[in-house]
């Protein structure tokens, strides 16, 4: 319940304070007095779109703040343009306020008897009504999984269709890679064979000669030092000696057979520079530095030619995924049809009642629901929406031999205005919420029709708040409480103001609301009687 609003320069609002109670209150004042500013106050501090024009002339900032009965909600403006919102004087975001305040209040506004026209509200109304809360949670949950099985087949075909596409190109760079018979490590080798072929003769050369010099017949170095013999005093010295002798016959015998290796083949040498063409030009048509790069490009391609074989088998995994998804979701769908179904009857009951309550005598309420539009056509039932395959069509007739048709067709606007009514008293049990405003629901009707407009809200107050901006006297002495608003002048300004009125106050702002600023004796005799009514 709304305790008390405070509101601190904004637009003809210098300072103003105020406390509600619970039950029914009326909120009444002449055109233009400023009752638009107070609920337009309340509207920004409850999360509404910030306009610093708002901000009273020459200050830098507003500050409207809302006392409820656990929490309190704050909302700075400042001149730049910018705003703060707080809850408990805490900083929340403006997302965060707004679902905060739908849990605690329900401006109804003028205009918003529109929403009677509105598929979305009707279908809100329906939900309402069936509480069929979990059955759109465990929808919604389906809905979700079913819309990502759908994406996930979408983004599988497109990537087969480009693959596809692409296919032949693949296969023909995978198959000239995989016919190379790559090898890492490969090139490396293949330059050094290469520069032994090509320099065979000078090595054959070379190692002759390293050959005879350490092991040959004639003066070798490894005979010399196997001929030198030191006495004891030169032991160490002899050691070294014999140690590098077998050192040099070592070489010597590496050298014997890398001189039995080396060959003077020119095929070879032919078949390796080829070789060495060969990887070169792989390298520069595939923008490749080394053979390890060519390979890794290969193993790649190999994946994708693997993955063109698989694509058929995985879009059947995927549609068989999307069809398990589409049963959950078209059982959940079902249910949930099910459950708006059940209750048609009793809203067009409660409506009817309530509508012939407020003299509409001939009242007839029809509440269609029917399938979305692919849904009709059970072998595609492809229509499904966030909010389950229902389109809910409120229709309605006020007089007789008139034929059912959508609201805004038949319905003239003080019949919306009772209409919306009756949604409003059917649906705020449900809802839970604790405070409803109604800004001027009752335009369009006068006389009895706004006693029992009054009468109908005042019920609804015996279980939430419930306050009623109005110009009617008839639903102002319904209030149990009653509130004036009012502009008085200054020496600068003209200043918008609120107060709580007496008994005697009501008497007179009925009688005035009644016959007008001159107020008669015959309007506060019937003010009076007005009052009395409660």
């Amino acid at each position: 319940m709304l305790q008390h609003l405070h509101i601190q320069n904004y637009a003809l609002i210098s300072h103003l304070d105020i406390d509600f109670r619970d039950g029914f209150s009326v909120l009444t004042g002449e055109t233009g007095a400023g009752k638009s500013i107070i609920l337009g106050a309340l509207a920004l501090v409850l999360g509404a779109r910030a306009d610093s024009k708002a901000i009273t002339d020459g200050e830098d900032k507003c500050i409207i703040e809302a006392t409820f009965d656990d929490i309190i909600i704050r909302r700075e403006l400042y001149a730049n343009g910018k705003s703060r919102s707080f809850v408990d004087d805490s900083v929340v975001t403006l997302q965060e306020l707004k679902v905060l305040a739908n849990q605690l209040i329900d401006i109804h506004s003028q205009h918003a008897n529109l929403l009677i026209e509105n598929a979305d509200f009707q279908l809100e109304v329906v939900d309402a009504i069936a509480l069929n809360e979990p059955l759109r949670t465990d929808y919604s949950t389906h809905y979700e999984a079913y819309t990502a099985a759908v994406e996930a087949l979408r983004k599988l075909q497109e990537l087969t269709k480009k693959s596809q596409q692409d296919a032949d190109y693949i296969q023909y760079r995978y198959k000239m890679l995989d016919e190379a018979g790559l090898q890492e490590g490969e090139l490396e080798e293949l330059e050094q064979e290469q520069y032994t072929l090509s320099h065979a003769e000078e090595i054959q050369a070379a190692l002759q000669t390293a050959v005879e010099t350490l092991s040959g017949e004639q003066g070798s170095a490894i005979e010399a030092l196997r001929a030198c013999r030191l006495d004891e005093a030169a032991a160490d010295l002899q050691e070294r000696i014999n140690s590098t002798r077998i050192e040099l016959q070592d070489i010597a015998e590496e050298a014997e057979r890398k001189l039995q290796r080396v060959e003077m083949d020119p095929m070879r040498l032919q078949w390796v520079e080829e070789r060495i063409g060969q990887l070169e030009e792989l390298k520069r048509k595939f923008s490749a530095e080394t053979i390890a790069e060519l390979i890794a490009l290969r193993d790649e391609l190999a994946e994708q030619v693997n993955r063109l074989d698989s694509f058929d088998f995985d879009i059947e995994q995927a549609q068989k995924a999307l069809e398990a998804e589409k049963k959950g979701l078209l059982k959940a769908a079902e249910a949930l049809t099910k459950s708006r179904k059940a209750v048609v009857p009793q809203i067009e009951k409660t409506l009817v009642e309530g509508l012939t309550r407020l003299g509409v005598a001939h009242a007839k309420v029809q509440i269609a629901i029917n399938a979305t539009p692919d849904f009709l056509t059970p072998a595609r039932h492809d229509n499904f929406t966030p909010s389950g395959c229902d389109e809910v069509q409120i229709l309605f007739a006020a007089n007789l031999n008139q034929s059912l048709r959508n609201v805004s067709e038949v319905a003239s606007g003080g019949e919306i205005s009772r209409l919306m009514l009756c949604v409003k008293a059917l649906i705020a049990g449900t809802k839970g919420l604790p405070t409803i405003i109604f800004d001027e629901i009752d335009a369009g009707v006068s006389g009895d029709i706004a006693k029992q407009m009054a009468t109908i809200m005042r019920e609804m107050g015996t279980h939430r708040q419930i306050i009623a901006i109005t110009h009617l006297p008839q639903i102002a002495a319904l209030g149990q409480t009653h509130y004036k608003v009012y502009k008085a002048d200054t020496d600068t300004r003209t200043e918008t103001h609120i107060s709580r009125l007496t008994d005697d106050e009501r008497i007179t702002e009925i009688a005035s609301m009644l016959s007008g600023k001159n107020v008669t004796e015959a309007a506060l005799k019937t003010a009076k009687e007005l009052l009395c009514y409660h």
